[in-house]
């Protein structure tokens, strides 16, 4: 339930991650494997939207799609090298 509650915290601060994802697909020190790996995470979500829950049952349907989002922009930042999190002040 923690791990749930802490990728909600995640996904209501992602106006604080706008500026981190564009310097993740921009800079050079994320390997271009990292940088695919990010797009494809990202794409196969945006394509493939599979819900636990469906989304006409009002608040409890966009909960799936906030949790998955917040385990995609998760595993974004721990895909980062360091100094990029620490610009962000996402450590």
């Amino acid at each position: 339930m923690f791990k749930f509650a802490k990728r909600v915290k995640f996904i209501l601060k992602f106006w604080k991650f706008i500026p981190f994802l564009k310097d993740f697909f921009i800079s050079r020190e994320v390997q271009p494997l990292k940088k695919v790996l990010g797009v494809l995470m990202i794409l196969t979500y945006a394509f493939f939207p599979f819900d636990l829950i469906p989304d006409f049952l009002s608040f409890i349907g966009i909960v799936d799609d906030v949790v998955i989002a917040g385990f995609i922009l998760e595993r974004m930042v721990a895909l980062a090298p360091e100094s990029l999190k620490q610009k962000h002040r996402l450590i």
